[in-house]
């Protein structure tokens, strides 16, 4: 093959790769994406897992987010939770001393389990969100 063929072969290749690319910005900027934030309260089911958050509190030392979980025998109950404040993900900590609640533990198959998760402390409103499975749910006070 010639010079020529091949330098005009390549440039070829480079439209249909600016063609492809170009037509799949289109394409994903006529998706739309909804976001589903539930109340307090609403129980979800993400894969084999079935949380509920039933309130969120807010003090100087956390954020304390009541939760109810059920569906996996031994689980870390603190995996997978987190809360959006600020424009900022924050991970669950440790209770502080001196806050009332039950610390999370593992979970359990048919037994539901209560429990308090703590949060960096946050101002204004939060969002907590649960993953699992690569499924998210969302919640906040409405």
């Amino acid at each position: 093959m010639s010079t020529r063929k091949l330098i005009l072969s390549a440039i070829v290749c480079a439209l249909v790769i600016v063609l492809a690319g170009g037509a799949k910005i289109f394409q994903m900027t006529r998706d739309t994406i909804t976001v589903k934030v539930f109340a307090l309260g609403t129980q979800r089911t993400l894969a084999d897992m079935t949380v509920t958050v039933k309130s969120v509190s807010q003090n100087a030392n956390a954020t304390v987010v009541h939760v109810t979980m059920v569906g996996v025998d031994g689980a870390d109950a603190t995996e997978g939770w987190r809360l959006l404040a600020g424009g900022t993900v924050l991970s669950p900590i440790a209770l502080p001393v001196g806050t009332l609640g039950v610390p999370c533990a593992t979970t359990k198959l048919a037994v539901t389990s209560s429990c308090d998760m703590a949060f960096p402390a946050s101002k204004g409103s939060v969002t907590v969100a649960y993953l699992r499975a690569g499924l998210q749910s969302q919640w906040a006070r409405q």
